[in-house]
């Protein structure tokens, strides 16, 4: 397949990603070569982030004498390293931050307690969605529900209601991260009764919640313990959701159906390579070179700038930036007639020009 004519449209400039000719499978076979683990380098973000993490934390347990506002203040970066733990346990459950799985499973499962994120489960599940990203014949695991214009129109008004009442920025970034962290994380109720391993992860990390919980509540109090971690987890929670929703919900992002949905195409053109500043881009280990990541998993987050940087076609695909990262918060339905993203604004005005040829 040739890179350079299979590009989605980007609606804003109405030209197509940009690649020289270069069949996907060749571009794959070049990120692989980095899919290559170094477990000083892994041990070493370890150690730098729990370093951060932890002298954050004891910074904001100091600054609850001093006033809240601090506390709070501080929580923000807090909250941002929390969600570099969640990378790298992201990394873990794709075999990809140490040569050991031993190594991986043991820190991702131990990461889990700070992220509230059973490592088994979201495991599983997140190898799902690297296997159905992109198809619209498989949405509605471990992604962000969206619905195409045809799914959309065939609602009641109250189902119309509540869908645009989760597309809600207040709603998709503030409500639903609390609630998937924190409580069905808890209780996954969409995990079959049958997935006994599955449960025992989710069990045993609840488990392990509560005795870390138990123990800092004895040593510095459990209201101190509410007044610290639940902003740090609320950051923390919103940040990561706020990735995950702009990694795969851009404007020029590529769905397809059935036998046109292709693996390699769809991570290339279904996931976003997010421009961020250096120093947020380090903090949030990389993961906004999504596309490269999606192309080949086994790749660390250390070595995808790297990778960027020696397979310059990778470059060459559809940026996205901050400030457009922040329009895409409006974008809501899936077209599959123009086969981009729209507004709930851009259907009330096709409505009203009436039915497309």
């Amino acid at each position: 397949m040739d890179v350079s004519s299979a590009g989605p449209t980007d609606r804003a400039s109405g030209t197509a990603s940009v690649v020289p000719p270069k069949s996907v499978r060749e571009l794959v076979a070049q990120v692989k070569t980095h899919a290559v683990p170094d477990s000083r380098i892994g041990l070493q973000q370890l150690l730098v982030t729990t370093g951060a993490f932890a002298g954050l934390w004891l910074a904001m347990w100091w600054s609850l004498h001093v006033s809240y506002g601090i506390t709070l203040a501080l929580a923000i970066p807090a909250g941002g390293f929390l969600v570099r733990f969640f990378m790298i346990q992201h990394d873990c459950g794709h075999g990809s931050f140490f040569r050991s799985q031993r190594a991986n499973d043991l820190v991702g499962r131990m990461i889990s307690v700070l992220t509230l994120t059973p490592y088994t489960y979201w495991r599983r599940l997140h190898a799902e969605h690297h296997a159905t990203s992109g198809n619209l014949d498989k949405r509605g695991v471990g992604d962000v529900t969206t619905l195409t214009v045809r799914e959309y129109l065939a609602l009641s008004r109250w189902q119309r209601f509540l869908y645009r009442l989760y597309r809600h920025p207040l709603v998709l970034f503030g409500i639903g991260p609390a609630y998937v962290f924190i409580i069905k994380h808890r209780l996954p109720l969409d995990l079959p009764l049958r997935k006994i391993k599955l449960w025992g992860s989710v069990f045993a990390t609840n488990g392990a919640i509560a005795a870390v919980l138990v123990l800092l509540a004895v040593l510095i109090g459990p209201i101190n313990l509410i007044k610290l971690q639940v902003p740090v987890t609320l950051v923390g929670s919103a940040i990561g959701v706020w990735l995950f929703f702009i990694q795969h919900q851009f404007d020029g992002v590529h769905w397809s159906r059935g036998e046109e949905w292709q693996p390699d195409h769809a991570a290339l053109y279904g996931s976003s390579y997010y421009n961020l500043p250096k120093i947020l881009q380090w903090l949030t280990a990389n993961i906004g070179l999504h596309h490269i990541h999606h192309l080949c998993s086994r790749v660390p987050n250390y070595r995808l700038q790297e990778c960027q940087d020696h397979v310059p076609e990778l470059g060459r695909v559809k940026r996205v930036t901050m400030l457009e990262s922040l329009r895409c918060t409006r974008l809501a339905l899936w077209d599959e007639a123009e086969k981009q993203m729209i507004r709930f604004c851009d259907l009330k005005r096709m409505r009203r020009l009436g039915p497309r040829r």
